[in-house]
């Protein structure tokens, strides 16, 4: 049953004056203008649930951020639970499930807030001098776990909140490292670390809390992979062991330590990889957590153990199951766990018995995500390439799929999307590689289209059925493209050993796969005009963009190149998690056999005849500008039609609603130059 339950959703549809009788195609100014849902979470009784919706904004639609509770036991029947101007985020509930703790800045920072669902306002519960990063709530409710940045060495809160008085008092403007990593992401470390605070909860809001890390110069992984042990006397987080060797290695390991301080436990001294999200069972029996194997791969595949609080006895559920685990939660019979994990294109939901290990699949269509189990009932969001984010619920054994929110029902009853597809065909070695088609908007099996062929980064990623607000294929089906993305080797979501394929090969596997991809669908397609194809891509997409300028210069009419690497020794020397090129290029830029000289698009530079427009964000740490700067000085030195187009405010992403639109429409007009008949 579809509930369309917000005047907003109708608002949007008048204020883009549209109308039933005449769809538009999707244009990059609706992606700024849907509602937006997050904070997905399931009551402990399974019977309400509570979500944050952000609105589009559109006039005269209101552009609030708040959260409503819907009823499942009573016809799904919708209330808003906050109107104010903050955000509130992290949503969590009482054991109990009489009320929601969120943060929200309604006080000039982040702090926690609980909201009684019986009525009245609410309540701060941390009045701290510094923001909260997030927290956890112990299930007796006496007890906050926080995440605060503090100053490794500082004792406690007075300390750090003095320190950050001093920075913020100095004159010069030095930044000073004496070990790596010295930027993440977008922006410069600044020697203040992400540290897991207690704190006990009283009738007035919390104002100082104990540090369990205080001499630790490493920062925990996440307050969603913090939890509290069934005794409410511990706490077990996921973190790296302090060390100047913190960039080039991916041991995250599970530590346990007491509410009161001291010394932390390692749980997983004995595994050098990737130990993450520990979760206990709701008998307080089993310590769930995922582990990967392989030192240094941040792809490989995340594995589901079970720590018997007991027995001490550790159980890898999924070993013999080649799939990675996204996320998972225990069912309530303590024998059961669902799972979300990337499957043949889909992000699908699954059941294992924590018995037998047996697998069940419960869902599989679209993307699945914001997991919640209560009771027999299973509550979701999902997105597919036709439709943005809407929640819905289905039983644990796969039946009675019902959609709760339509959130954008209105506004999309006006859009006309393109029809999509998987497709199929051999790839390199004879393997079986698969991809989407989305035919363009208003398909003519009498015309000829051009074609748009996005790859996609990671490069063990996938472009597959999402609703993506970056590279979103309706956008390229609305201007009349036919819009192909092939699933290479090195994708994830079809077997650990495919994905692993990529690394130590990047130019080589994936190349024929794309272009074995882009000979097949013109041969099964014949609608599609070969002759009038881009090929676009960023991150390692971008990379295959230059890559194909120099290795494959004659298929395409033009290039769309964002935040590609260009040349890969000195992309080495710039980036900051070394771990990824040391393990999928074999060390460092230095190693004799390493791939970086091998597969380092540069090298081929001489070759390149393609058009290509080049953008890149100033603020991108991952692939530093200076790759999409050399592509575009070859470009012109070469005299080659090229474009560079630089955000100076956007990092690896393209995340400003109007930078979007300029993204976009600065790929659709350079495509256009190209793709006319």
């Amino acid at each position: 049953m579809k509930i369309s339950f917000l005047t907003v959703s109708a608002l949007l549809v008048a204020g883009l004056g549209v109308h039933a009788s005449a769809k538009t195609p999707l244009q990059v100014e609706h992606l700024a203008q849907l509602n937006q849902l997050s904070d997905i979470v399931l009551a402990p009784g399974g019977n309400q649930l509570v979500f944050a919706q952000k609105n589009g904004g559109v006039k005269p639609a209101d552009s609030s951020h708040d959260l409503y509770l819907m009823d499942l036991s009573n016809n799904n029947t919708l209330r808003r639970l906050t109107q104010n101007s903050s955000r509130e985020h992290q949503v969590r509930w009482a054991a109990d499930g009489s009320a929601i703790y969120f943060l929200a800045d309604r006080t000039g920072s982040n702090q926690v807030w609980r909201l009684n669902l019986s009525g009245g306002e609410a309540m701060q519960l941390t009045d701290l001098p510094l923001p909260v990063q997030g927290f956890q709530v112990s299930n007796n409710g006496q007890k906050l776990a926080l995440a605060l940045q503090h100053k490794p060495g500082c004792g406690d809160i007075a300390c750090t909140v003095k320190a950050k008085a001093d920075d913020a008092a100095r004159k010069d403007t030095a930044m000073v490292y004496d070990q790596l990593m010295v930027r993440h992401w977008d922006r410069w470390l600044d020697g203040y670390r992400s540290h897991l605070f207690v704190a006990n909860l009283a009738d007035k809001p919390v104002t100082d809390a104990l540090n369990l890390m205080p001499d630790w110069n490493s920062d925990i992984a996440g307050i969603n992979e913090v939890a509290f042990t069934p005794d409410q006397q511990h706490l077990v987080f996921s973190a790296k062991m302090p060390g100047v060797d913190e960039s080039w290695h991916t041991n995250f390991d599970i530590f346990e330590v007491s509410i009161e301080g001291g010394e932390k436990k390692n749980l997983t001294a004995d595994n050098p990889a990737w130990d993450s999200h520990p979760s206990f069972s709701p008998d307080g029996r089993f310590m769930a957590y995922l582990a990967m194997q392989t030192p240094q791969a941040e792809s490989d595949r995340r594995r589901l153990v079970l720590l018997d609080q007991v027995t001490n006895q550790r159980t890898v559920l999924t070993e013999d199951w080649d799939r990675s685990i996204y996320s998972y939660q225990f069912g309530p019979d303590n024998r059961t766990i669902y799972v979300t994990t990337q499957d043949v294109g889909q992000v699908s939901i699954y059941a294992i018995n924590t018995s037998f290990g047996d697998v069940r699949k419960v869902y599989g269509d679209g993307t699945a995500g914001h997991l919640n189990v209560a009771g027999e009932r299973i509550v979701f969001s999902n997105h597919r390439l036709n439709q943005p984010t809407e929640i819905y619920q289905i039983q644990t054994d796969g039946n009675r799929l019902q959609q709760l929110t339509n959130v954008n029902g209105p506004l999309l009853e006006g859009i006309a999307f393109g029809e999509f597809e998987q497709f199929s065909f051999s790839g390199w070695d004879g393997n079986t590689v698969y991809g989407y088609l989305v035919k363009p908007v208003n398909f003519n099996a009498n015309r000829r289209y051009p074609l748009a062929y996005l790859v996609h980064g990671g490069p063990q990623g996938s472009f597959g059925n999402m609703f993506h607000y970056r590279w979103n294929a309706q956008l390229w089906a609305a201007q009349g493209y036919a819009v192909v993305m092939v699933d290479f080797h090195g994708s994830t979501g079809y077997g650990q050993a495919f994905t692993d394929s990529i690394s130590r090969d990047w130019g080589g596997k994936p190349l024929v796969d794309l272009q074995k991809g882009f000979e097949y669908i013109q041969k099964a397609y014949p609608w599609i005009d070969g002759n009038r194809a881009c090929a676009l891509g960023a991150s390692y997409g971008g990379y295959m963009m230059n890559w194909f300028a120099g290795k494959w210069p004659d298929a395409f009419r033009c290039l769309v190149n964002h935040a590609g690497l260009y040349d890969m020794p000195s992309f080495y020397g710039s980036t900051e998690e070394l771990f990824f090129p040391e393990f999928d290029l074999g060390g460092t830029a230095w190693d004799e056999d390493s791939d970086y000289a091998k597969f380092n698009p540069a090298a081929y530079a001489d070759n390149w005849q393609t058009p290509m427009l080049v953008i890149h964000g100033l603020k991108d740490y991952r692939v530093p500008y200076a790759q999409g700067l050399g592509a575009f000085t070859n470009l012109q030195r070469k005299g080659i039609e090229s474009r560079l187009v630089i955000f100076p405010d956007e990092n690896h992403w393209i995340q400003k609603p109007e930078n979007r639109v300029r993204w976009y429409n600065e790929v659709f007009d350079w495509m256009k130059r190209f793709t006319a008949e």
